[in-house]
């Protein structure tokens, strides 16, 4: 009688399997490369086939062994107490073991041949999708760029040079602002210093007449009316200018007999104002508009052997004011 371990038999088949799948992954991981699960059952394929061929083999052994110790058991012995036979696997064992092997292997080809149908399928698909979807994309992104360097010639260039255009002109605006600005201020400088105006009469108080005097001589204005600016000094009859600009001067003499005197620029005569009468007082005017330096003085001479003559009307006077500064 032949003994059936089948169960046991198909445990070490299946731990076979499995240290066969074990090696395969650990050969992947430790080449780093991806392993697939139809890979696997090939490979599984592959060794489970030469494992039932050498089960095979094996059981062809064992039963030609059994056969000849049927034969030697036949034989006389020369001793009476014979050998306790040893188990040995059936061969029906072995063949029903083979075909449920060959029966799984069907079913792993089987599975392979799907995994291979499903892989072509998604390659398909894939292909599918670079065609109707990547490939058009990729086209639109080229005509995209394509528009924006179009852009950046015909547009954005354009713009930065416009930019940059206007940003000399706004260079160019400032440094002329800049000059305007300080015009303006030393306009505003002359202004407040060429606020200049004067008028002024030749008596302080009282009434009275100067001269004659044999030589010219130099008139103080003693009154003053107004002196804006201050340029006047009652003290010595002179106005200095403060600023460069055009003055006004405007003289006024009143007297009896002959009177006169003259418009005085930095010892220069520039005009006279002169009356005479046989008879009673007389008066006579006179002016003038000059061009003044700064420091320039401006006063009024007595012209020789006339008599000039005030009192609390202010006949005799001297006025004169800054026309513009230049």
């Amino acid at each position: 009688m032949c003994e059936i371990k089948q169960p046991k038999q198909q445990t070490h088949h299946f731990k076979y399997v499995m240290i066969l799948i074990s090696n395969i992954l650990i050969q992947s991981v430790y080449k780093r490369e991806p392993v697939s699960l139809g890979l696997i059952v090939m490979v599984t394929m592959e060794r489970v086939s030469v494992l039932c061929l050498s089960l095979l083999l094996c059981s062809l052994s064992g039963a030609e062994l059994q056969d000849n110790e049927i034969i030697e058991q036949d034989k006389p012995e020369s001793v009476n107490v014979p050998e306790q036979p040893q188990p040995q696997p059936c061969p029906s064992d072995l063949h029903t073991l083979l075909m449920d092997m060959s029966a799984k292997l069907a079913v792993l080809q089987c599975r392979v041949d799907q995994l291979q149908t499903l892989n072509q399928e998604q390659a398909a698909t894939l292909r599918e999708l670079q065609t109707s979807q990547v490939d058009p994309m990729k086209e639109q992104l080229r005509e995209q760029a394509a528009r924006l360097r179009e852009l950046q010639t015909s547009e954005v260039n354009p713009i930065k040079e416009q930019l940059r255009g206007q940003a000399a002109d706004i260079t160019s605006i400032k440094a002329r602002t800049n000059v305007t600005e300080n015009h303006v201020d030393s306009l505003r400088r002359d202004r407040a210093v060429g606020q200049v105006a004067f008028s002024t009469s030749l008596l302080a108080s009282g009434s009275g007449t100067i001269g004659p005097f044999n030589t010219v001589t130099n008139l103080v204005f003693r009154y003053v009316i107004s002196n804006i600016g201050n340029a006047y000094s009652p003290n010595t009859g002179f106005f200095t200018a403060p600023v460069r600009g055009a003055y006004h001067f405007e003289l006024h003499i009143y007297g009896p007999n002959a009177s006169g005197a003259w418009l005085v620029k930095n010892g220069e005569h520039i005009c006279i104002a002169w009356e005479n009468q046989t008879n009673g007082h007389g008066k006579a005017s006179n002016g003038a508009t000059l061009l003044l330096e700064p420091g320039d003085v401006v006063f009024v001479r007595q012209y020789a052997n006339s008599v000039i003559q005030d009192n609390g009307n202010h006949h005799s006077t001297f006025s004169g004011h800054l026309l513009f500064p230049m």
